[in-house]
């Protein structure tokens, strides 16, 4: 091997702090590694969804400058990405996405010798993932036929098998994912180091877990195929076309929970292969989440239109290297530290000027971060994607607004652009159910002003400025729940 260390950047879609923070006995994996490495228990995104959160991963930059969300679904090339960074070090990177975000199409290829899609069998554009999401024998018929003949339609109908066989089993392309990154390891014979990026989507909906990681966790008599039949639509939620119950809910969660148990055991895999290839000794291990979920908390379902605990809380576990034996860390950290943070421990030349996150190495010597910020800068789906599916969408300001928040240790305020304002007291209220914003206007003004500070302290991208996306990633997207 030449140059530094190995990094690999594991990313568990979707999965939440309430599950994964401090790491248990539903997460074997996460909590050996936070036992071996250094865990942060106050670890948070910068948005409550993919795109902007990734792109706040790969660029070190907030959804305000990077520019990618619900109102830019692409990651312009202004920035560089992690990837170009190690790419240019001379190192070799790979990458591996289950998420239809996490794709060339929308400006994240940019660095990777190979970005691989984790959800098909074959590398084609045509997407079977609308096979999984009809529910009888004819919708899936008319869903194959729709999209066997455009491009290669021996690849397409292996997809298309692919995808209705791995859905049925409850994996979403992590089992895939973690063979190909072995036989990937297992195949090299590059001498360099390299980066890989692996993200695997299990936790998002539709949750499908396995059996045997689901029915311990039911409601007590509960069957696993009753478990399945509650109807999981975020959107249609939010439109107010249907409602859960709270035992419904319960049974969601359960299967959340079984979802995670599920991905964090084949995440082991990817370590089994690391070290099985005799690379683990020489790898910086990072394992993270983009954002959390609402399972009927707040209300919501999914992880849209909000910035609560449940959506930018997440977990972080880094081993290897000067992370070792680090044990917990409690100070506020995000996303966007990454990148300077994992340039400090490889000794990489990187564009440190770029970044807004500040590095958490070990050997930095900087004082503690006294915030982090969270934003939300345009709804997706918005008001007229969801007027365009629906019958009726009720008028609520959350399809219309866009939200920031800025959080201490003890406070957070959330600012919508409709003029939503909520403060919360984190030591007594971790669950964010008492708005004390009329209570404590004065708090609520200073935090205020610390969030307008910070928004003026950098150039902001334009925010408008959709991609037109392809057939097959619309549906994809659309199966997901964000369209």
């Amino acid at each position: 091997m030449t140059g530094g260390p190995n990094v690999v950047v594991a990313v568990m879609d979707t999965t939440r702090a309430e599950e994964t923070v401090p790491a248990t006995g539903l997460t074997p994996t996460l909590s050996r590694l936070a036992s071996e490495g250094t865990e942060f228990t106050n670890a948070f995104s910068t948005a409550p969804w993919t795109l902007p959160s990734h792109a706040s991963l790969f660029t070190g930059t907030y959804p305000s400058r990077h520019g990618a969300h619900g109102g830019h679904t692409y990651l312009d090339a202004e920035f560089e990405t992690l990837a170009e960074t190690f790419s240019n070090a001379g190192y070799e990177t790979v990458g591996f996405s289950n998420n239809t975000w996490i794709t060339a199409e929308f400006g994240f290829d940019r660095g990777f010798e190979t970005l691989r899609k984790g959800w098909q069998l074959t590398e084609n554009g045509a997407d079977f993932g609308d096979v999984i999401r009809q529910k009888t024998l004819t919708g899936k018929a008319r869903a194959v036929r729709r999209e066997l003949f455009s491009g290669n339609p021996v690849r397409n109908a292996l997809n298309a098998a692919y995808a209705q066989y791995t859905h049925r089993y409850g994996d979403d392309g992590a089992k895939r994912t973690v063979k190909r990154f072995g036989n990937w390891l297992d195949s090299r014979t590059d001498d360099r180091s390299f980066f890989a990026f692996v993200n695997c989507i299990e936790p998002h909906i539709d949750y499908r877990p396995p059996r045997e990681y689901v029915e311990e966790r039911l409601p007590e008599g509960t069957s696993y195929e009753e478990a399945l039949a509650v109807r999981q639509d975020p959107r249609a939620f939010d439109v107010e076309e249907y409602d859960l119950t709270e035992r419904e809910f319960r049974i969601l969660r359960a299967l959340y929970r079984g979802e995670i148990a599920y991905l964090d055991d084949r995440i082991g895999e990817i370590r089994e292969s690391l070290e099985s290839a005799g690379e683990w000794e020489d790898t910086v291990f990072v394992l993270t989440s983009d954002h959390g979920e609402n399972v009927g908390e707040h209300g919501l379902f999914g992880h849209q239109y909000n910035l609560y605990e449940t959506t930018i809380h997440v977990p972080l576990v880094v081993a290897g290297g000067a992370f070792d034996g680090g044990g917990r860390r409690e100070e506020l950290v995000q996303l966007v530290d990454l990148p300077p943070t994992l340039a400090d421990e490889t000794g990489i030349d990187a564009p440190y000027e770029q970044y807004q996150g500040r590095s958490v190495h070990p050997e930095r010597d900087v004082g503690p971060r006294t915030e982090v910020v969270a934003e939300y800068v345009a709804p997706q789906p918005d008001r007229a994607t969801l007027e365009a599916r629906f019958e009726s969408v009720p008028e609520k300001g959350m399809f219309d607004r866009s939200l920031r928040a800025i959080r201490t240790h003890e406070r957070k305020l959330v600012r919508g652009s409709d003029g939503l304002l909520e403060l919360y007291d984190l030591r007594e209220d971790p669950a964010e159910r008492l708005n004390l914003a009329d209570d404590e206007r004065g708090l609520a003004r200073d935090l205020g002003d610390a969030l307008d500070a910070w928004a003026d302290s950098f150039e902001h991208a334009a925010s408008d400025g959709s991609v037109e996306m392809g057939e097959a990633t619309e549906r994809r997207l659309r199966e997901l729940g964000y369209l």
